[in-house]
This record gives C-alpha cells, structure tokens and sequence, in this order.
C-alpha cells in the first residue's frame, strides 16, 4: 500500500518523515477558494478533503494524504498574506491577542472506501508589538505563503508568547492526527509516537512545549 502526500509544503514533508514511513509526494490540483458561509473549521476541512480527493483520483490503489492549515482570528478565517502589505495587516492585528491554528488532516484511498478528515486546533498567544518586533519580523521575509504571516518554526517563533494544543498542527501537520488516521486505515506505524512527542525533534518545538 503506497502513502502519498498531497502538499507541496516542505514543512509537511519534513513532519511526516518523522513519523518513518517511506511516501511519495505529488502536489495537488485543488485551488482554495473560500465558500461564503462556512466556518473556518468547515474551511479547512474541505481544502484538505479536496486536496487529498485530488491526488487519490489518479491513484485510486494509494493512500492519500492531504493537509490544509487556517488561522481564525474572532471568528474570521485568515489565510496565506498575498504581499508584505497584507501580512503586516495581520500580523498587528494578531499581536497582544490569542487565536486559534486550524490544521485539517484528510485520508483518501479510492479502492478502500476511505474519505476521512479530522481537524486538530490550538491556540496560540502573541506577544505585543514592542520594539518594532513586526516590522523586524517581515525583514525577514517569512511572512510570506504561510497562514496567518509568521512561521512559528522559524523567526516568528518571537511572535510568539505560549501555545495551547499540538505544536506540530501549527507548524502544518498535526502528528497525532496523522498517525491516528493512518493506523485506522490499517498503514503501519514504525515510531513510537510518546517517544516522538518527548524528543520534539523538530525546530522550536521543545520552545512551545514542557
């Protein structure tokens, strides 16, 4: 049983290599658009059901894996900054305050009858912006293709004051989940999963998590 990757984010290639399993990457053809009326928490979970349902329509015999990752901010969906102007936008309106990171986890295999998804959230504090800490932040240039303009594994992981929930959902790939659904669908696991969680073999993840 091949496991394939629909995502071109090399942030959920390096994720899912944690876990030890041997998997093929093929970048999907769904496009994200937003459909008035859902809740972000429906959002993301169509963008990652579609992304996988994508990739799994051309390999009806693999297991598809596809993952999607939106911040919601008092209930409003924020998504990939389109240019430096916007993802200053967000990211003032999303300092001193507390939001949630949405990460949609979705598992296709045609020939299986499998067409599942699972959305693990967490809650991220920002510290204020003191010291022009936004403005040294988009210098850097990170801000850009990523949700919500910062990149907690990276330099915005100074953004950032504490989180509540899964650090590896707001990288882009919950883990747990992951592994969760891979194990229903009957995809064996080689990593301890507690051990992997102790070690945090992932940068900052051992910053945001005791």
């Amino acid at each position: 049983m091949r496991l394939v990757l629909a995502s071109t984010s090399p942030r959920r290639r390096e994720l899912l290599s944690l876990l030890g399993l041997s998997f093929e990457v093929c970048p999907p053809t769904f496009v994200e658009q937003p459909i008035p009326g859902l809740s972000p928490l429906e959002q993301v979970a169509r963008f990652a059901l579609e992304k996988a349902r994508s990739v799994a329509c051309t390999c009806p015999e693999d297991l598809v894996l596809g993952s999607d990752t939106v911040i919601e901010s008092n209930g409003r969906l924020l998504g990939k900054p389109r240019d430096l102007k916007e993802a200053r936008a967000m990211l003032t309106s999303l300092a001193g305050r507390s939001h949630c990171v949405h990460t949609a986890v979705a598992l296709c295999g045609h020939a299986r009858g499998i067409d599942v998804v699972e959305v693990a959230t967490a809650m991220v504090y920002v510290k204020p912006d003191t010291g022009g800490a936004v403005e040294r932040y988009l210098a850097t240039g990170e801000s850009l293709g990523k949700a919500g303009a910062y990149s907690i594994q990276g330099q915005g992981a100074d953004l950032i004051e504490k989180i509540n929930g899964d650090y590896t959902a707001v990288v882009g790939l919950p883990l747990q989940v992951s592994a969760r659904l891979l194990h229903a669908a009957g995809y064996p696991l080689v990593v301890d999963l507690e051990e992997l969680y102790r070690r945090k073999p992932y940068p900052n993840w051992s910053r945001f998590t005791p």
